[in-house]
């Protein structure tokens, strides 16, 4: 029997395949088509302090190859989080992520600290979000700044911190160092890549927000190759995500030094994405004659 246990900061998941946050609710709204039981993990939508409305309408946008949002983090909370979502996902044997959002460091640390004494496996900072106390660049796109809430989360937090990298950076290696330096226990890359579209028919924006985040198969190739340069530049262990589709994408990510793959746009249009990408890691490596899914983590230098 092939292995697919990974470990990731001290948590052994019994894959390495998990849902991307933001495109995968709480785990309950895939619950009647996905068995949850399956998954390496689940990573819920960000949860912020205080509920979130999210951005004005028109928020999603279908892209070549992908698509667009600006749904502005949209969440009840984390009183409606505690009290609902985390019992619900906690009946299922399956690894609890909890993606975190906020708009100030003491946002996030509220959050954080919230969390310390419920049944949650990890924690993913989402640092894309705008720093409101810096004129609005995202908390991950200055190393300074990465490094500073970096080191004031893992202070706080009783769970392993997961920084997920923004990749509208110059240079990814660089805040990847960063976040290691100042005590991350674990990196996800990547967030999304900031977009435009225009209807040139009513000659206006396809969202309201005009900016979105493109993900999708499109950006998968610039997702492999960061995944590739951070897993040379540090020695943490790496979620990978952007346009995984099929088992193929999540094994490419593997190759290129990703310990877990997150599914992300794909589970939209097919919402079994997840456990087809699960049969068929099992299967490359009964072809390939691998023991374990451990053997392919950054087999290509």
């Amino acid at each position: 029997m092939r292995s697919l246990a990974v470990k990731i900061a001290g948590v052994e998941l019994k894959n390495p395949v998990m849902t991307a946050s933001g495109t995968f609710g709480s785990g309950e709204e895939y619950s009647e088509f996905v068995d949850l039981n399956k998954l390496g993990a689940v990573v819920t939508k960000g949860v912020a302090n205080v509920p979130w409305e999210g951005n004005p309408t028109p928020r999603i946008a279908e892209t070549y190859g992908g698509m667009m949002n600006a749904i502005g983090l949209q969440n009840p909370g984390i009183d409606v989080f505690i009290k609902r979502d985390l019992p619900f996902l906690q009946q299922f044997d399956t690894k609890i992520i909890v993606n975190v959002c906020g708009r100030t460091t003491e946002d996030y640390l509220e959050v954080v600290e919230r969390l310390g004494d419920e049944q949650v496996d990890l924690l993913e900072i989402n640092v894309s979000c705008p720093n409101v106390k810096h004129g609005g660049i995202a908390f991950g796109q200055d190393p300074a700044c990465l490094s500073e809430i970096t080191a004031k989360i893992k202070k706080v937090a009783k769970q392993p911190i997961i920084m997920k990298l923004s990749p509208n950076v110059t240079d990814i290696t660089e805040m990847a160092k960063a976040a290691e330096a100042a005590g991350a226990d674990a990196l996800s890359l990547i967030n999304t890549l900031t977009g435009m579209k225009i209807d040139i028919h009513r000659k206006s924006f396809a969202l309201a927000n005009k900016t979105g985040g493109v993900s999708g198969p499109a950006i998968k190739p610039i997702a492999v190759r960061m995944v590739y340069q951070v897993a040379q530049a540090t020695r943490l262990p790496i979620i990978g995500m952007g346009g995984i589709a099929t088992p193929e994408d999540g094994i490419e990510f593997m190759l290129a030094g990703a310990t877990g793959i997150s599914v992300g746009t794909a589970n939209f249009h097919n919402p079994q994405t997840t456990e087809e990408v699960i049969n068929g890691l099992a299967s490359y490596l009964e072809q390939y004659g691998h023991e374990s899914i451990e053997e392919i983590i950054g087999a290509v230098k």
